[in-house]
């Protein structure tokens, strides 16, 4: 009975030799692939939020791999600051838009409001008059008014 179980096992061992070595197939055991990013980042359309929940970074010994990452987020960069670009544009317009509909560019100065009309280079403030006609001379403090 040893000596039955003893062929029975060399046997076998044999066997799995053989076909680990390149008996069965002539290939041996393949080469695994390395993980790497199954699902990319789609390059025809932008990026929606499901792309980026979808994204599974494939995992090595020591972690992440650094290559994928970077692609990763290089492309969500882009993606963002063109969003941004696009977001600060439609602003522009659209606070042009609504200074046009209040009134023109009028609206917009660089320099303080105006209250009144501005006086001629060489005028005094005193030469102007108001909306309501020629300003009215200062009374005395002692003068009744009636």
């Amino acid at each position: 009975m040893f000596w039955f179980l003893l062929i029975a096992m060399v046997v076998v061992v044999a066997a799995v030799t053989l076909v680990v070595v390149g008996g069965g197939d002539g290939g041996g055991l393949r080469d695994s692939e390395p993980d790497r990013l199954h699902d990319p980042l789609p390059d025809e359309r932008p990026l929606g939020r499901a792309d980026v929940e979808a994204v599974r970074l494939p995992v090595t010994v020591r972690g992440y791999r650094m290559n994928d990452v970077d692609d990763v987020l290089d492309r969500l960069g882009a993606e963002l600051a063109a969003r941004d670009a696009r977001i600060a544009e439609l602003e522009a317009a659209l606070a042009g838009a609504h200074a046009s509909a209040m009134g023109g560019p009028g609206l917009i100065q660089d320099g303080p409001p105006v209250l009144g009309p501005v006086p001629e280079p060489g005028e005094s403030s005193g030469d102007r008059t108001s909306a309501d006609g020629p300003e009215a001379p200062a009374s005395p403090e002692g003068e009744d008014r009636a």
